[in-house]
């Protein structure tokens, strides 16, 4: 009886001990710091005219960049229409900013016309569409997730299952933060017009 006490005692104390070592050497992090590591995402991807845009082309500006497909039934089209609100929110100072809209299906929204769907939500957003090995890469470079999955019950056989984040990056190319799905666009705008 007395040993098992002593036992328990013993482990106690080694977590207490383990647990003041880690509170100790825990790195202090203030409220500004984010908890991720900044990094910078890189595209080079057609429009709908054929032409290529790149990444380094909008140096200078923040973008607001979302990965979605134009058959989207819910997701896409509210983070859409929340980016048009902000870009709206921003009158003058729109110009600072450049929204942007990457296909995760790339082949179906040139055929059903990427510009026409951003035009629907907002001028400015421009609609990338590259090819697929183009697509995986921007897609590693933004850390973002997508896949096809087939569904008989959908329009054209196949629906996309994708990361549902905005994207801040900064003028200099780097991320900022990710809005997360259902961010209002009030919260978007008020981020942004902290940092112009």
């Amino acid at each position: 009886m007395r040993f098992s006490t002593l036992r328990i005692l013993l482990w106690a104390a080694a977590l207490t001990a383990s647990a003041a070592f880690a509170v100790a050497n825990w790195p202090s992090r203030t409220p500004s710091q984010p908890t991720e590591m900044a990094f910078v995402p890189k595209f080079a991807l057609a429009d709908a005219a054929g032409g290529t845009r790149k990444s380094e082309e909008f140096r200078g500006k923040f973008q607001l960049v979302f990965f979605g497909f134009t058959n989207c039934p819910d997701v896409c089209p509210t983070t859409l229409s929340e980016v048009a609100q902000v870009m709206e929110g921003l009158g003058s100072d729109a110009e600072s900013v450049q929204p942007i809209f990457i296909s995760v299906d790339p082949e179906r929204d040139r055929r059903l016309g990427l510009a026409e769907y951003t035009n629907a939500f907002h001028p400015s957003i421009i609609g990338l569409a590259g090819s697929e090995a183009e697509t995986e890469a921007v897609a590693r470079s933004f850390k973002v997730y997508f896949m096809r999955n087939d569904d008989k019950t959908v329009p054209g056989g196949y629906s996309m299952s994708h990361s549902p984040a905005l994207y801040l990056i900064g003028p200099d190319g780097d991320w900022l933060r990710q809005f997360s799905y259902g961010t209002p666009a009030a919260e978007i705008l008020a981020d942004l017009q902290s940092r112009l």
